[in-house]
């Protein structure tokens, strides 16, 4: 992920607000855990899938898929960081749902978030893969609540294969929560 930039010297260390960091893997419960503390804080939620699939999903190439969204994801995040500075600096909770699947860029945001003095809860969202595989494909369909766009099954698997859980070491000295959902709960 390119590093955020910071354009306010205000910070939630002084706002008083929060930014609530969900990850986990495709399919774990993620929006359906958003939507609950959006209602609990008051917050503005900002979710990655949403804004990609608004700006993006009528132009998405048959073939190349993943370079071509890995592109316009960091160019999402990079306008989503700036909407949630605005919030954070006006006092407002922030409910974020932005990928960050793979360690390094947890990381770069851990540092960036540390570096501005931001107040950071981190909720671990995750289930078994066969029961995200049964979630997604069930959310493909009905297209409900939190559907944003089509997860197509090779997208889902090279995900899944990417996401790199939180160790000890990256929960350290942080407010990291783990989220369980019942096996029936949807996503």
């Amino acid at each position: 992920m390119n590093r955020p930039t910071h354009h306010s010297n205000e910070t939630s260390a002084v706002s008083g607000a929060r930014i609530h960091l969900i990850i986990g893997p495709v399919g774990a419960g993620k929006s359906t855990f958003a939507a609950r503390l959006r209602h609990e804080h008051r917050a503005l939620s900002l979710n990655l899938d949403d804004w990609m699939a608004e700006l993006f999903s009528q132009d998405r190439p048959a073939t190349g898929s993943i370079e071509w969204y890995v592109e316009r994801t960091k160019r999402c995040n990079l306008q989503i960081w700036k909407v949630a500075q605005s919030a954070i600096s006006a006092g407002t909770d922030v409910v974020l749902e932005i990928g960050l699947i793979q360690r390094c860029d947890r990381e770069a945001f851990y540092a960036n978030l540390d570096e501005q003095r931001c107040d950071l809860t981190i909720y671990v969202v995750d289930a078994p893969r066969d029961q995200r595989r049964r979630r997604v494909e069930q959310r493909n369909t009905e297209k409900g609540a939190t559907f944003s766009m089509e997860v197509p099954p090779q997208i889902f698997e090279f995900a899944s294969d990417l996401w790199e859980a939180p160790t000890e070491i990256e929960c350290a000295g942080r407010d990291v929560r783990f989220v369980e959902f019942p096996q029936d709960a949807q996503t």
